[in-house]
């Protein structure tokens, strides 16, 4: 089944990819992923994307090939760029953020995908925690947009900024950090880098850990 069209091999991709951070690989659970992305959805789908080389196929489990994995990590990417995009910036609910990306998955180019991530300030992950794979543009030697979406640790003193994700290392991090208002969509200023990063949220002003602050990421507001 050669002649399996590009979207759908890429909607069956992604639902190996994301399976496979679940610890999972074996045909029915990737295909209860899949839902109503690719209606109808069996094993001739994988034999035809094991034909076309994307997937090697062992029995119930379904696994990536090189070429699979490249095709995966690009699609995947570009789903979760694009969720950043319309929950951080155009401020879509998760529901619409997701339903729309479903769509730009398919057809966003490279380099529209990098441009996104350069707005976005490279995030690390989308906004349900998972890992949106790197790509070039993330190192530094590539950088060449404005990025709309920043660290902490690079917002001005004393400017006034939003924030708009958190990717702690640890994650009873997020819990403590919480607890004191720091949280995706509070208002922040930062007023010191050193010794340690100080910033006031709301009426109360809070001295955090540079490891700490390099893992919030703000929008700036304008003054």
């Amino acid at each position: 089944m050669s002649d399996m069209d590009g979207r759908r091999a890429e909607e069956l991709l992604e639902a190996v990819y994301a399976e496979r951070e679940n610890g999972r690989d074996e045909v029915p659970a990737i295909l209860a992923r899949l839902g109503d992305h690719a209606p109808g959805g069996g094993d001739p789908d994988f034999r035809a994307l094991a034909d076309l080389g994307l997937v090697r196929l062992e029995g119930s489990r379904v696994l990536l090939t090189e070429g699979g994995e490249k095709k995966a990590r690009a699609v995947v990417r570009r789903h979760r760029l694009t969720e950043r995009l319309f929950v951080d910036v155009l401020e879509l609910s998760e529901s619409a953020a997701e339903s729309q990306a479903c769509e730009f998955e398919h057809i966003l180019s490279p380099e529209a995908t990098d441009s996104v991530c350069t707005l976005l300030g490279h995030p690390p992950t989308c906004p349900h925690g998972k890992s949106i794979p790197p790509g070039e543009c993330c190192s530094a030697s590539h950088r060449t947009v404005k990025s709309f979406v920043t660290g902490l640790a690079n917002s001005p003193l004393g400017a006034r900024a939003r924030i708009v994700f958190i990717a702690p290392k640890f994650h009873d991090r997020m819990d403590r950090l919480a607890a004191l208002g720091v949280v995706p969509g509070s208002e922040v200023r930062l007023h010191q880098r050193a010794p340690a990063f100080v910033i006031e949220v709301g009426e109360t002003t809070i001295a955090l850990d540079p490891e700490i602050a390099s893992e919030i990421y703000v929008k700036p507001l304008e003054r």
